[in-house]
């Protein structure tokens, strides 16, 4: 079994002419954090959508290369895309949960999947409230509806709703952009022991976070990436006169 559960190859994205993504090779280690580093749209967020081909959503982007996660194209014609999404967890800048009970909006994806067995339903819903550190604030209120939890916990029970289809990667876009500080702590948190179990690829503009978080950083700019390396490379020994320029910006 490799070290890298992703590899990508060659990728780019353009819309009308005019280049997102630009020759992008890329691999990510498997059981760490790698954090997408750069300013606003410079293409962060299109390569994370690339990942579970949330691309697909927008036919008027043109994408070649190759996304292999586990040895296997994503892009290949004969790819089952649900296959694909089961195996990314997804939280994005602001949560959406399903307007439904907390419960539900955990079962949901399991019922999918198939699995109606009220015992382990009632684990697994549990256990994945747990794992997004949830649990001891929601258990005595599981059937109350989702948007009566605050910003911080909804986000939470998104992270917790991603877990429960069993994903090997979590993709994560800014996900702390619209929480409180003590809220953040938490996600940060809960995402350093997540990393036990998951890869873990997340999207941030704050640099700050960036070093708290990262085993392995790639720094983004205008659709390409610059440099890659560990948090130490990336912040104490740039190369490009780019990453110096950001660095010194503070961001």
């Amino acid at each position: 079994m490799t070290d890298n559960i992703i590899h990508i190859k060659g990728l780019n994205v353009q819309v009308d002419n005019k280049s997102i993504l630009k020759n992008i090779n890329l691999k990510v280690p498997r059981n760490k954090i790698t954090v997408l580093l750069g300013p606003s749209g410079c293409g962060k967020t299109t390569l994370l959508k690339c990942l579970n081909r949330l691309t697909d959503l927008q036919p008027q982007l043109q994408l070649e290369g190759e996304v292999l996660i586990e040895g296997e194209n994503i892009f290949h014609p004969k790819q089952d895309i649900t296959l694909i999404r089961q195996k990314m967890g997804l939280l994005s800048q602001k949560p959406f949960p399903l307007p439904m009970s907390i419960y539900k909006n955990i079962t949901y994806g399991l019922k999918i999947k198939g699995i109606r067995d009220k015992v382990l339903l009632n684990a697994r819903v549990e256990q994945h409230l747990r794992d997004a550190g949830l649990w001891e604030e929601v258990k005595d209120r599981l059937h109350a509806t989702s948007t009566k939890l605050s910003i911080g916990q909804q986000q939470r029970l998104c992270l917790a709703r991603g877990l429960a289809v069993g994903p090997e990667i979590i993709l994560a876009d800014e996900p702390t952009s619209a929480l409180d500080p003590i809220s953040s702590k938490k996600i940060e948190e809960k995402f350093l022991e997540l990393k036990e179990e998951y890869t873990l690829i997340i999207v941030t503009h704050i640099l700050r976070q960036a070093k708290r978080l990262a085993d392995n950083v790639v720094f983004m700019y205008f659709g390409e990436i610059v440099e890659q390396g560990t948090p130490d490379e990336i912040f104490n020994n740039p190369q490009s006169e780019i990453l110096k320029e950001y660095l010194r910006s503070g961001h």
